[in-house]
């Protein structure tokens, strides 16, 4: 088979994301409680004639937060509009978004959790009695001005709901926290991604490719982008589960989704700070990473494998990690090989 240019093998594909992104739940695979209890609030909203109560979603990135906002939407029949937290930095902002929402409309705000704190008292009133209260000029010339706001539904997405205040959380008629999906489950995401793209993809394949996507929906897009790459270029355009093999070994992810800052993170642990504990700034500046990337990205899933523990004292390598890297503790504190 020719060799197609790379150039065109590493675009983004936006058909790609489209395919990921289911627009009905029937579509939607995974997290099988919260969709349910959203489909029941969906039901009940439309035969009373109202909008959803507002809704918080909260859980790791790439879980779905955005897709769920938009399948709510759909399946109401609101037209969405969407921002992020860090962009409103003014009341001003807050009040173009708000003025131009019309009834049933669902506002979206990812990363609801970096919102400043008085953009957040702004949106109290607006979120309980609909109605916006800002004040005009400065000094002795300032006056409120209340504006009465359309019924409309706020959907907040974040990955660190502790960092909302309780008032704001309070508001929140429905939350619901993500949680990461099964091999099982990123199977069929992976199965169908590839078909309405026309990959030939076996479940071997795509099994592969899910078991080492991390629990999350998009590395597991992000990785059958890379391996389809790989099969064009090295195979015949089929996936199947020695191709998704040899390409994710390339990618250098391992059997166990764990990519080369995983194990940087948990040598580091180990043989600078002698597994451990160790602060978070510590371990940042030995392996050259931001502390909230390594929190928010890297921590949670070598927490929840079982690699890393988080203690009052610092970050904690596991057995299971002296023995991933080929170590074994000593009583001296320094590892040694197996």
């Amino acid at each position: 088979m020719a060799d197609r240019p790379l150039s065109s093998l590493n675009k983004p594909d936006a058909t790609l994301e489209a395919a990921l992104r289911p627009s009905a739940f029937d579509d939607f695979t995974g997290q099988p409680k919260v969709k349910e209890r959203l489909e029941i609030a969906v039901e009940a909203a439309r035969r009373r004639k109202e909008p959803l109560d507002h809704i918080l979603l909260s859980g790791p990135p790439g879980l779905g937060k955005t897709t769920i906002a938009n399948i709510l939407a759909n399946a109401m029949g609101a037209t969405v509009k969407a921002t992020s937290g860090p962009t409103i930095e003014k009341a001003a902002d807050l009040a173009g978004l708000l003025t131009n929402l019309s009834e049933g409309d669902v506002l979206f705000i990812d990363e609801i959790h970096r919102l400043q704190k008085t953009i957040e008292e702004y949106l109290y009133p607006a979120m309980e009695d609909f109605r916006l209260d800002i004040i005009i000029d400065q000094g002795p010339n300032a006056r409120s001005v209340r504006l009465t706001l359309p019924r409309f539904t706020l959907i907040g997405a974040t990955t660190r709901s502790g960092l909302l205040s309780a008032p704001m959380l309070t508001r929140f008629g429905i939350r619901e926290r993500l949680d990461y999906y099964t091999a099982e489950q990123l199977q069929g995401i992976i199965l169908r991604g590839a078909r309405l793209l026309k990959i030939e993809t076996d479940p071997a394949g795509a099994l592969e490719i899910a078991r080492r996507s991390r629990g999350t929906p998009r590395i597991a897009g992000n990785l059958l982008r890379r391996v389809r790459d790989y099969a064009q270029v090295r195979g015949d355009g089929r996936i199947d589960g020695a191709i998704a093999d040899r390409a994710l070994g390339i990618l250098e992810i391992d059997a166990d989704g764990l990519d080369e800052m995983d194990k940087r993170l948990l040598e580091a642990v180990i043989v600078k700070f002698a597994g451990g504990p160790v602060g978070v700034n510590s371990l940042a500046v030995a392996v050259g990473e931001e502390p909230d990337t390594i929190e928010e990205v890297y921590e949670p899933y070598l927490i929840m494998e079982g690699y890393l523990n988080r203690t009052p004292q610092g970050r904690i390598c596991t057995e299971k990690a002296f023995r991933k890297l080929g170590l074994t503790p000593s009583r001296s504190g320094q590892p040694r090989l197996l």
